[in-house]
């Protein structure tokens, strides 16, 4: 096999003006932008700049940022409080709660309380069984891209794609561009 140059940012590129195009379709006709909730606990500076460019990215695509930043001292229960606060909002689509969480915390306990329609990670127990089984869900991003860098370029891969196939995930999802399809829409 021939090594062969992936451009990986012209992807991306498209991926994020087909998801700014969806949502303006979408506030077009007479829908809500969705709204992206980051969660940030403490001040690690490699999560800030990742919750920053996800946040700069959220505002360009036209959704609304919903971002909350709790100190790296904050109790379990105060941070439980404000994912439920976030799972109860409807102006709230999606939640990312940025890990890795303050040691102090069990981020596993707080993961499980985002419902899987809001997981934009595919991070939860539920929306990592429907990977599992091959149902439809929400997928983890990281890995929907690189199969989709890969399928873009025609790459043949033995690796089983229950997360890039389109049409496996929730069709109700305003996070199913970025996480559901191997070809940029």
């Amino acid at each position: 096999m021939t090594a062969r140059m992936i451009d990986g940012k012209a992807v991306a590129r498209q991926v994020r003006e087909d998801v700014a195009k969806g949502v303006e379709q979408l506030v077009a006709a007479g829908g809500t932008a969705p709204g992206l909730a980051t969660v940030l606990i403490g001040d690690d500076p490699a999560s800030e700049v990742y919750v920053r460019n996800k946040r700069k990215l959220c505002v360009a695509a036209g959704m609304q940022d919903q971002h909350r930043h709790l100190p790296g001292d904050v109790g379990q229960e105060e941070a439980a409080a404000l994912i439920d606060e976030l799972a109860a909002d409807p102006a709230v689509s999606g939640i990312l709660l940025q890990l890795p969480t303050p040691k102090h915390l069990d981020s596993e306990a707080l993961l499980a309380r985002i419902p899987a329609e809001k997981d934009v990670d595919g991070l939860t127990t539920a929306n990592a069984g429907l990977l599992a089984q091959g149902r439809p869900g929400l997928r983890p991003c990281t890995p929907s891209g690189v199969m989709a860098l890969l399928d873009q370029h025609d790459v043949p891969s033995r690796v089983p794609r229950p997360w890039s196939s389109a049409g496996r995930c929730s069709s109700a999802s305003p996070w199913r561009s970025c996480c559901s399809s191997a070809t940029p829409r």
